[in-house]
Order: structure tokens, then sequence, then C-alpha cells
């Protein structure tokens, strides 16, 4: 039984631990984002997060800094201490070699190959753990790296700017700037999180795009990463039309073109190919081309892309989470809209979303939402 003083420390701590993984929120992938922090006697004696693929974990950081005092001292991680030799060694063992007393766990992993094992190691070794304190705000941390623990796809996140009667271009395609220089530095802290931008070959033969992070843009009050894990670009081609005539390519960061047949080599010399299936009417089936980015480690997908891949998405039934930016303006019923989906005829069958965050940014309106299913 947990005394109510020991819950308050619990709190305390670990609301800590979930501020230091915040901090690696951009730069982790594939792994998820961790902070640890290690108490001895009401005092934080070491503490850590994740930095970096490869790189050693959130528990082994808080370790080093707490050297012999972690003994007998309690250990609060936001995810389940690993129990498996990956790219760095169990850090589960390395607890229990420091001799901590106690583990205070947010999340258990979600990986079902190893969910649950470094727990039971825990309590194997005569360790006391708690598991499952602040849960949904750790799990909020690495919704791409749980949903494709869970489901072998990535976590897809749709970003739509629009007027505010839904255009998002003039008649003559003219659409910069519609939405306000401070969405548009928002715009690259999302970007920063994911590990691929999506978009289709139509938006990058007429924007030619470069669709990368751009540290310059940061926006004034969110602390600036480490250093910028730029995401990789991933093209949706089924045309075979993407040519190396592209701004694309004067980013180094990879560029993945999604077809359904392989293309001439001289129009990939720069590219990444992913062939996936074709849909009924031949085109790129897009689940099957979110489970072949999913298996090269892909947990969460940025897309910037037009009306009709976006409504592709949508029908498909493989968005997440919407972001959408609403500028004060209005453009005009010859206007281009947003999103293009099957012509409805019952309400009944419109796209309905749970609306979880609405806010200004600038003078543009920022909606985050979840289809409903």
């Amino acid at each position: 039984m947990i005394s109510l003083a020991q819950d308050k420390h619990d709190h305390l701590y670990m609301h800590r631990a979930l501020e230091l993984a915040r901090k690696g929120r951009f730069t982790t992938g594939p792994n998820p984002a961790v902070g640890c922090v290690i108490v001895k006697d009401a005092s934080i004696v070491g503490e850590g997060w994740h930095q970096k693929a490869g790189e050693p974990h959130a528990e082994v950081f808080a370790l080093r800094q707490a050297g012999t005092q972690a003994k007998h001292a309690t250990a609060y991680v936001t995810l389940e201490p690993c129990s498996h030799q990956g790219r760095t060694p169990p850090c589960v063992d390395a607890l229990i070699n420091a001799e901590v007393a106690r583990v205070v766990i947010a999340m258990q992993d979600p990986n079902p190959v190893v969910s649950g094992r470094g727990i039971h190691k825990l309590h194997d070794a005569d360790i006391e753990v708690r598991v499952g304190l602040f849960e949904t705000a750790a799990r909020a941390l690495n919704p791409g790296f749980i949903h494709r623990m869970q489901t072998q796809l990535p976590y897809v996140r749709v970003k739509l700017a629009s007027s505010l009667d839904g255009r998002t271009a003039l008649s003559n395609g003219v659409s910069q700037w519609i939405t306000g220089a401070a969405a548009r530095a928002d715009v690259q802290v999302w970007r920063a999180q994911a590990d691929a931008i999506l978009t289709g070959a139509d938006t990058v033969l007429v924007d030619n795009p470069r669709l990368n992070v751009r540290p310059e843009q940061w926006p004034n009050g969110i602390e600036k990463p480490l250093f910028f894990k730029q995401p990789v670009r991933v093209i949706i081609d089924g045309k075979n039309r993407i040519h190396d005539d592209l701004r694309l390519f004067e980013v180094e960061t990879p560029v993945f073109v999604v077809r359904t047949t392989e293309a001439p080599a001289s129009r990939h010399r720069h590219c990444h190919e992913i062939i996936a299936k074709a849909d009924s009417q031949g085109r790129v089936d897009l689940h099957d081309a979110l489970k072949e980015l999913a298996l090269r480690e892909i947990n969460l997908v940025w897309t910037e892309c037009g009306a009709q891949l976006a409504g592709a998405l949508f029908n498909a039934q493989v968005v997440n989470e919407l972001v959408y930016y609403q500028a004060n303006k209005v453009l005009g019923s010859d206007a281009r809209s947003m999103i293009a989906l099957q012509e409805l005829t019952q309400l009944d069958d419109a796209l309905s979303f749970n609306v979880l965050e609405r806010r200004m940014v600038g003078e543009d309106i920022r909606v985050i939402a979840q289809p409903m299913k």
C-alpha cells in the first residue's frame, strides 16, 4: 500500500521524468522518447533522457549521474526499461546491477515481443515496482512508436490549411501564403517530430518544395532540440513523374518514392523506391505503402499534400490525427477546396472528429482532432 506522502513524491518525480522525455521527441526516432529520474532521500541524485537511437538510454544517463547513490534509490522511468539487447544493452540489467530498491514506470512497453519482461525481471530481482503512473501523458509522448508496435503501421498526421471558407488556393493556383508566419513556424515543430513527410507527386511538381525542417524558422518559446533530425521525404508517385531536377534533392535526407512498378533508372537516380501494391483503380494502395514505411521503422508520418491525396488518406481510413490551420481570410467560391472526398448524399456519412485542441497560432486558428471511428 502506497502512503499519501509516497504517492505525492511519485507524482512529483514522474512529472520531472516526463519533462526530460519531452526533450527527446525531436531526435530519438525510431526509438521512443524516454526520461528517467533517480531519487534518494527525497533528492534527485541522477536524471537523464534518451537523445538518439544507438546512444545510451535514459536510465543509463541517470545511473551514471547518480553513481553509487543509486543503491537503494527509486528510479522513475516513463517507459518500461528495455529487457533485450538492441543497439544498446538492456536497461533493466543496469538498474538491477545498480541495486535500486524501487522502480516507478509510467507505462508498459507496447512492443508485444518484450512487453512486461522488464517488469518481471525487476520483480524477480526483489525490486518493488509500480506501473501506470501518468500513463496517459507517457503515451502522448510516443504516439508513432506505440501505434507501430501495436498495428505495424505508422501514425499518420494530416496537416491541412485553408481560408475561413475552406479553400486552399485561388482559382489560378496561387496559394502562398494563406496562413501567417506564426503558423508556418509552428509547422516546423510538427515536421521535426515526424520520421517522414508524405506528399504526392502533384504537390511536388507544382510547388517544388524541399519538405525539410528549417531551424531558422523555429518558433520563439519552444526550446530548440540539441540537433535537428531531418525526416525522410515520401512521395506517392504512381505515374512515375518525379525527376532529379527538384528542390527535394537539394536536401541530403533520403527521398522515398512510392510506386506500383519500377521506374526507368534514369528517372530515380537520387530516390529510394518503394514498390507498393496497386488498388482496384491501379493507384498506389496507401495502406500497403504505409505498411512498407513501418517495416523501415517509420513511426510517425506528417503529411503536407493536396486535396486528392488528403481525401484518399481519409477514405483509406489510415489517418490518426488532423492538424488544421484556419486562416483569417476568405478566398471565394471559385477557389480550390482543401480535401477531395466522395460526394455524400446523407449527413450521417460525413467525416466526424473528436476535437482535442483549438487555439490561436498568431492570427490563425489551429485545430487538433482525431477521426471518429
